[in-house]
C-alpha cells in the first residue's frame, strides 16, 4: 500500500487540489458531465495523492527530464519534480534569434496528444510581443477554444480589470497558457499533455524574455516551476524561472468562485506592478 505520510501543509495542498478539480467544471459553466473526461481528471489526482513520492523517498531525476530552475529561497527545500519520471519532457531549446512565429509554425495543428480530437482550435499565447509582463494560465476553455485566443470568457474579463487596476491595458501584457487545446470537459491536463505542451511556453517565454511572470493557479505554478506547492502557499512571494521573476497568484476562474481571494490576488498584483515601476526608475 502506498506511504500516505504527509505534513499538515501537504494535506492541505492536496485538498486545495481537489476543492479545485470540482470547482472547474463550474467555474465554466458545464451543465453536464464528460463521464471520460471526469474519469481521467480522477487518475490524475489519485496519481497525485497516493503515488506522490515521500519526503523520504525523492523522485529522481532521469535524463529525460528537463534542467530545474533556479528556485527562490521559499521554494528551494525541495517540493519533489513533478516531471522528474515524465517521458517526453525534454525542453525544446529556442534557436538563436527564434520569433513566436517560428514557434507556432513548429505547433502546426498539433497532434502530439489526445487533447486534438476534441478541440476546434490550437490557443496560441496572444498579446504583447515586447511585453515586459506575461500572465500564464491553465489551458483554454470553451470561449477559448471558440475564439482561439487565451482568457476571453469570464475569467478573461476579469483578468482584464486586473490588468487595468494595475494601470495597464491588456494590450500591454502576453497571456498564454500551459496547455493550448481544450481539455475533454474543461478536465484538467494530465501530467503527459502538459509535458508535451509546455515546452512550447518556455520557448515562447525565452523569445518574450519578460521581466515578470504572473503564474495563475495550481497547474501553472507547478508546470514552470516544477514544485509541488499549492498555490495558496507560495502565492504573494517572487520566485524566479531561469532569472525570470515569477508571482504566483489565483486564477481568475477562482476569484470568480470565491471573491473574497480578490483582496490577496490584488495585493500580489501590486507588488508585480511595484516591481516593475522600479525597474522602470533605474534603467
Amino acid at each position: 500500500m502506498a506511504d500516505l505520510r504527509t505534513t499538515d501543509n501537504e494535506r492541505v495542498d492536496l485538498l486545495e487540489t481537489a476543492r479545485e478539480y470540482v470547482r472547474y467544471f463550474a467555474e465554466l459553466g458545464i451543465e453536464s458531465f464528460d463521464k471520460t473526461a471526469v474519469q481521467a481528471g480522477l487518475v490524475q489526482f489519485k496519481e497525485r495523492v497516493i503515488n506522490a513520492p515521500t519526503r523520504e523517498q525523492p523522485s529522481v531525476v532521469t535524463s529525460q527530464a528537463p534542467a530545474p530552475s533556479t528556485t527562490s529561497p521559499q521554494t528551494k527545500p525541495s517540493q519533489d519534480l513533478l516531471f522528474a519520471q515524465t517521458e517526453g519532457t525534454t525542453l525544446l531549446a529556442p534557436t538563436e534569434a527564434e520569433t513566436l512565429e517560428d514557434i507556432w509554425r513548429d505547433i502546426g495543428e498539433c497532434t502530439r496528444c489526445g487533447l486534438c480530437e476534441g478541440r476546434t482550435q490550437v490557443v496560441n499565447t496572444h498579446g504583447n510581443r515586447k511585453a515586459r509582463l506575461m500572465f500564464v494560465g491553465e489551458a483554454p476553455g470553451a470561449d477559448e477554444d471558440a475564439q482561439g485566443k487565451p482568457f476571453v470568457g469570464r475569467a478573461g474579463q476579469l483578468l482584464t480589470k486586473m490588468i487595468e487596476a494595475m494601470g495597464m491595458k491588456r494590450e500591454d501584457v502576453i497571456i498564454g497558457n500551459v496547455n493550448r487545446c481544450r481539455p475533454p470537459g474543461n478536465r484538467q491536463p494530465t501530467l503527459e499533455e502538459a509535458a508535451i505542451c509546455r515546452p512550447f511556453l518556455f520557448r515562447e517565454i525565452a523569445a518574450i524574455q519578460p521581466e515578470v511572470i504572473v503564474v495563475m493557479g495550481n497547474t501553472a505554478l507547478r508546470n514552470l516551476l516544477e514544485i509541488r506547492a499549492g498555490i495558496s502557499s507560495v502565492r504573494g512571494r517572487f520566485q524566479d524561472f531561469r532569472g525570470i521573476k515569477v508571482m504566483p497568484t489565483f486564477h481568475p476562474a477562482y476569484l470568480l468562485r470565491d471573491p473574497s481571494k480578490k483582496r490577496e490576488t490584488w495585493e500580489d498584483l501590486k507588488k508585480v506592478r511595484d516591481y516593475l515601476e522600479s525597474r522602470e526608475r533605474t534603467t
